[in-house]
């Protein structure tokens, strides 16, 4: 059985950091790319950053380039994002989720791609 689980959200006040992780459970991340999405109130489910399973390429949103970092345990089974600098527009429901469509590239533009989603876990950004 297939089962994600995100942990590390919190409150945090602004320029601050948080580590989010991603365990995985029932796959193997050799297998499936992961991303990470965002969900404020309101607003659209966005995609933050994902890691290919091949050769574990990344990607990332514009707003967090240089700020947000993406990574794996080894052979291990969870999935880290990094956060620094945090902006209060980082504010959020935090999402990890696999899939298997294309573990050459990994995309976060296309959420519809990815075939399991774990609960989320909140990141809210303030003073």
């Amino acid at each position: 059985q297939v089962h994600l689980v995100e942990s590390g959200g919190g409150l945090v006040q602004p320029g601050g950091s948080l580590r989010l992780s991603c365990e995985v459970s029932g796959f193997t991340l050799d297998d499936y790319n992961i991303g990470w999405f965002r969900q404020a109130p309101g607003k659209e489910r966005e995609g933050v950053s994902c890691m290919s399973s091949s050769d574990g390429g990344t990607n990332y949103a514009d707003s967090v380039e240089d700020r947000f970092a993406i990574s794996r345990d080894g052979a291990g089974n969870t999935v880290y994002l990094e956060m620094s600098t945090l902006k209060s527009e980082d504010t959020g429901r935090y999402y990890c989720a696999a899939s298997s469509i294309n573990p050459v590239v990994c995309t976060i533009d296309s959420p519809d791609e990815y075939d399991w989603w774990g609960q989320g876990t909140q990141v809210t950004v303030s003073s």
